[in-house]
């Protein structure tokens, strides 16, 4: 079993372990109060206290462990209709027949999938 050295040891290396990582990955611009070398030096110098500084004064602010889509690529939400041509009615006429002719295709389309030919 660790006693309170041991533990001490190892809480010390997580901290250190996760603010070289944290460091590392932070944009260059993010950086508080020292630019990210700096940072990285202190860090590696003095680790518990390095850590425990870059944590509360070096860190960028609103950072938090999970941010939902921090990772995934943007991509248009419909890029279908931000196609040029697009068909769009100028008159409720032309709509009610655009509607008209989809629902026909699609009752063909019904008729052919049960076998109606």
């Amino acid at each position: 079993m660790l006693y309170f050295g041991g533990l001490f040891g190892v809480i010390t290396i997580a901290v250190w372990i996760f603010c070289l990582v944290d460091i590392i990955t932070t944009p260059e611009g993010d950086c508080r109060n020292l630019p990210k070398m700096g940072w990285l030096v202190v860090v590696l110098l003095l680790p518990l206290v390095g850590g425990v500084l870059w944590l509360i004064a070096g860190r960028p602010e609103g950072t938090r462990a999970y941010r939902p889509g921090a990772y995934e690529r943007k991509t248009p939400g419909f890029p279908e209709y931000d196609r040029p041509g697009r068909f769009a009615a100028p008159d409720p006429a032309a709509d009610e027949e655009f509607l008209r002719r989809c629902r026909e295709r699609a009752e063909e389309q019904r008729r052919k999938a049960r076998g109606e030919g």
